[in-house]
């Protein structure tokens, strides 16, 4: 019998999948939580399909060994490349994944989207299915950031490299008239506002977020997992590939304060 007070565990290939855990930690506020950032291998984004799914299966043996309840891909490489696989490994354990909003932004009837995401992430199957089916209704543009992920590692003392990688990425898509941004990597969102500074017109952002977190609440109700109302207070506890004190101070600092 799983133990409803067990902990829910969140992993990333590094600090990106705690922007994540933010919002979980905001939705489920009962819940405890530890977070596992693979950073000693980061970026997935730039590995093959298969070096990810191995990455992956041993950080969900280490949340394991933590009695996790369930367990959240906060990065959409890993789900994208892996998911299927981690299910088939562990199927007694809830995964979840988040995956890019393009879907979300479709619906809402944005016109011209800009997707951001590594370039396995939107190289694999299953985003280029996505593509295929809404491009025929919208403008889609692809925008694959390599080495953004690796600059955002750094946190705040990334900024410089940040901001001079993110222009020349994006220097090609400002002549299309984007409406929207899909932010396909959880690194992205840590700098969504410079982001968007960067497109001379308001746009709306596309995260995955909400999606996510509805699937993990639907996930523990069904299983009657949802952590009771309790006076105890919660935890959320930092584990790292890079088993460091900086590495973990840093961990804590982008959930308390993200990137400034």
């Amino acid at each position: 019998m799983v133990d409803q007070n067990a902990p829910i565990g969140v992993f990333d290939s590094g600090v990106g999948g705690i922007s994540t855990l933010r919002t979980l930690a905001r939705v489920l506020p009962n819940e405890d939580f530890i977070f596992y950032g693979d950073s000693a291998n980061a970026p997935y984004g730039e590995k093959s399909a298969t070096t990810v799914c191995h990455l992956a299966s041993h950080v969900i043996e280490q949340l394991q060994a933590r009695a996790v309840k369930a367990v959240v891909i906060a990065c959409n490489t890993a789900t994208s490349a892996a998911k299927p696989q981690l299910m088939a490994q562990f199927p007694e354990l809830p995964i979840v994944g988040i995956e890019p909003a393009l879907k979300e932004a479709v619906d809402a009837g944005e016109q011209h989207i800009l997707v951001m995401g590594t370039p396995l992430t939107l190289s694999l199957p299953k985003y280029q299915a996505q593509l295929a089916k809404f491009g025929a209704r919208t403008n889609i543009y692809s925008l694959p950031c390599p080495g953004l992920a690796d600059r955002i590692e750094l946190g705040s003392a990334g900024l410089p490299q940040i901001k001079s990688l993110l222009a020349d990425l994006m220097a090609p898509m400002l002549e299309h008239p984007i409406d929207a941004v899909v932010l396909g990597c959880t690194h992205y969102p840590f700098i969504q506002e410079l982001i968007t500074s960067k497109i001379p017109r308001p746009v709306r952002v596309y995260t995955g977020y909400d999606g996510i977190a509805r699937q993990l609440t639907a996930q523990l109700t069904q299983r009657q997992l949802l952590r009771p109302t309790s006076e105890a207070p919660r935890t959320i506890e930092f584990m790292s590939s890079r088993n460091t004190p900086a590495e973990l101070a840093l961990y804590q600092d982008l959930f308390d304060h993200g990137i400034d």
